[in-house]
């Protein structure tokens, strides 16, 4: 009887453990403007990459800042723009992260925005295609204002 249990609490043990080990955030990252236009989220990040963020944001953390780059690029209506960076602040909420300019977003204009967030070194079907590249790629994102 004890053998019995024992057993069969094994097989849950081990079929509980594989279900959390596959059940990886499958979503996309999703890049877009704040509802009023005057910020740049970034929702469906890792839940475990928000936690590490949200304990480490104090502030002074220039790593924070670091994981998103927002360049303004030129567009086909306004080519004489250069590609210049974006200043700007990198806030942790509680369900997502949110890039605020130190100057607001021009109306028509281009914006690329470069992230490592969520980033993987390769998936399973580009491991068995042997299709993996060397290091991590950002992901990007074109955002019209």
């Amino acid at each position: 009887m004890v053998k019995s249990f024992v057993k069969q609490f094994g097989v849950f043990f081990f079929a509980f453990f594989l279900f959390a080990c596959s059940s990886a955030n499958n979503k996309p990252l999703l890049i877009d403007f704040s509802a009023d236009s005057s910020a740049i989220a970034f929702d469906n990040i890792d839940r475990a990459g928000l936690l590490q963020l949200q304990n480490e944001s104090s502030g002074t953390d220039s790593t924070l800042n670091g994981l998103v780059s927002v360049l303004q690029t030129p567009s086909d209506q306004d080519s004489t723009l250069k590609e210049l960076p974006i200043e700007g602040r990198v806030v942790v909420t509680d369900t997502n992260l949110v890039f605020i300019p130190k100057m607001p977003f021009v109306k028509g204009r281009d914006y690329l925005v470069m992230t490592h967030l969520n980033a993987r070194f390769g998936s399973v079907k580009e491991m068995l295609k042997n299709d993996l590249k060397p290091g991590v790629r950002a992901q990007q994102q074109l955002l019209t204002r």
